[in-house]
């Protein structure tokens, strides 16, 4: 199957993101969406993480492009987990995380805007977090600096070691961007996916 008449375009500014579709060696842009993250009223997760991907990549669509949109929603029980962004925030976060179970819910959405076709999936990511201290907690933070990560930890680094057990059907759903859905969207468009 040859390469399509198409570009590739990522509608995230985030960095994780970004590292993560270039592991699949196919040129793209980015595109910040600009999405209110918001959830509605009576939204549950899986639906929250799906609408926004969907926005996100129909925020960003143009002609002649493959637009990949995720969003994540992370949940400790019946509590969003939102990105800390301070020190202390992720610390009272990982806090309250000590010892409990995790919910992470990434979709992914891909839109071929020239015939208006929409792949969407949502991979749920179960993470048990192990017991863990104040001081540990603090030395985690000071290393992996995880503000702008919901769940204040980085299990691609560090924060491995916070971590229990990961149940996944795709670990990088966990980051942000599940590369083993988006890959067989891709190689289903024509994109030469390895």
């Amino acid at each position: 199957m040859s390469v399509p008449h198409k570009s590739l375009l990522l509608a995230s500014s985030s960095p994780y993101r970004k590292a993560l579709l270039e592991r699949l060696g196919i040129p793209f842009e980015t595109a910040t969406p600009g999405v209110n993250e918001s959830s509605l009223p009576m939204e549950v997760p899986e639906e929250l993480s799906v609408r926004l991907a969907t926005d996100k990549a129909l925020t960003c669509a143009k002609p002649g492009f493959v637009v990949v949109g995720s969003d994540q929603v992370a949940m400790l029980g019946d509590v969003q987990l939102h990105k800390p962004g301070s020190f202390h925030a992720a610390r009272d976060q990982l806090l309250a995380m000590s010892g409990a179970s995790l919910r992470f819910f990434t979709a992914l959405s891909v839109l071929d805007t020239d015939t208006a076709a929409q792949f969407t999936e949502v991979i749920i990511t179960n993470v048990v977090m192990r017991d863990y201290s104040l001081a540990e907690v603090e030395r985690y933070i000071a290393h992996d600096q995880p503000l702008d990560c919901a769940g204040a930890f980085k299990w691609e680094a560090m924060g491995i070691a916070m971590i229990e057990r990961i149940d996944s059907s795709d670990p990088t759903a966990l980051e942000g961007l599940p590369l083993i859905a988006l890959s067989k969207v891709l190689r289903d468009l024509g994109f030469l996916v390895p």
